[in-house]
């Protein structure tokens, strides 16, 4: 791949790069027409509904296993719950680290430039995602889930090493998968209203962050050094591993009286799981596969991870 500068007209797989002003300005012209205060755009004070899930079924872990098909109606719904503040508890640890990358992008930019006040922008919202999260949890009475101590650890060595088009990949791989599910869920109106209006306002605000990770990776892997594009390549794989890991926290079993190992093994090696999370990121496991992320080791990475078939 040819190294090209920033002066250059800039081109992939996908076609002509955008201005990189532009894409700002229209997302900073985005943010202010549909942004979302949660604390007053939720009605926290509504009590949940008897009999509405938490998360939508199909999207449980355990869905179309012969451990779900044991269970009856109630404890299926108390592991949506659960499984929805995991999900929860994963969002606050990964926009923690995404805000981190976003002001590590932007150090040694122009402060008065759009492309720098969108980033900011951006970091506000997540803030606001991030005690949203919390909130839910609270909300719902269910414990707060960590990740695991060795990710804590992984997600402390990545933000330190992590290179810009690194950084920008596993934003996308952190907002996609969630988004997808998340687009099932604000519909459904088997699920709790107040799951339903946390999710639309995640979905609405994380659309523009994905817009702007993905035009600004496309840029990276154009203009970053070879060195910079393998080490991303790699990088995104091991962290896609960590993901799909994390994705599942065993506690939610032993939270609602299932055994955690059987469960786990079960989930494993569930077929509608596995469909469920490659389907989840195929639209971005697709756009990284056009502009030249999964490739050699990486692409391997990804394979194991369970999110590329």
């Amino acid at each position: 791949m040819t190294t090209v500068t920033e002066a250059e007209v800039l081109r992939d797989a996908l076609g002509l790069l955008k201005d990189r002003e532009q894409v700002a300005e229209r997302l900073l012209a985005s943010s202010a027409r549909h942004s979302f205060d949660p604390d007053t755009e939720l009605d926290w004070d509504a009590p949940f509904e008897d009999g509405k899930w938490f998360w939508p079924p199909e999207l449980v872990s355990l869905y179309d296993t012969p451990m779900w098909r044991r269970m009856g109606e109630e404890q299926r719904i108390l592991l949506s719950q659960h499984e929805a503040a995991a999900l929860a508890s994963l969002g606050i640890w990964f926009e923690i680290i995404l805000m981190q990358l976003l002001v590590r992008h932007i150090y040694d930019k122009s402060a008065t430039s759009a492309h720098v006040r969108y980033a900011l922008t951006e970091i506000e919202d997540e803030c606001r995602h991030s005690k949203m999260f919390a909130r839910l949890i609270a909300q719902g009475g269910t414990p707060w889930y960590p990740v695991s101590r060795a990710h804590q650890h992984l997600g402390r060595l990545f933000k330190t090493i992590s290179t810009t088009p690194g950084s920008f990949t596993a934003t996308l791989l952190g907002e996609e998968v969630l988004d997808w599910m998340q687009r099932l869920t604000f519909p459904d109106e088997r699920v709790q209203p107040l799951i339903r209006g946390v999710t639309r306002i995640h979905v609405v605000e994380e659309a523009r962050h994905v817009r702007y990770a993905r035009e600004e990776l496309r840029r990276q892997m154009l203009t970053a050094p070879r060195w910079s594009q393998e080490f991303t390549r790699v990088t995104s794989g091991e962290f896609a591993r960590v993901f799909s890991v994390a994705f599942v926290n065993p506690e939610v079993y032993t939270n609602v009286g299932l055994d955690k190992q059987a469960a786990m093994a079960q989930v494993k090696s569930s077929a509608h799981r596995r469909d469920i999370m490659r389907t989840g990121a195929k639209k971005l496991t697709d756009f990284l596969d056009d502009i030249g992320v999964l490739r050699g080791v990486g692409r391997r990475l990804w394979k194991s991870s369970g999110l590329l078939a």
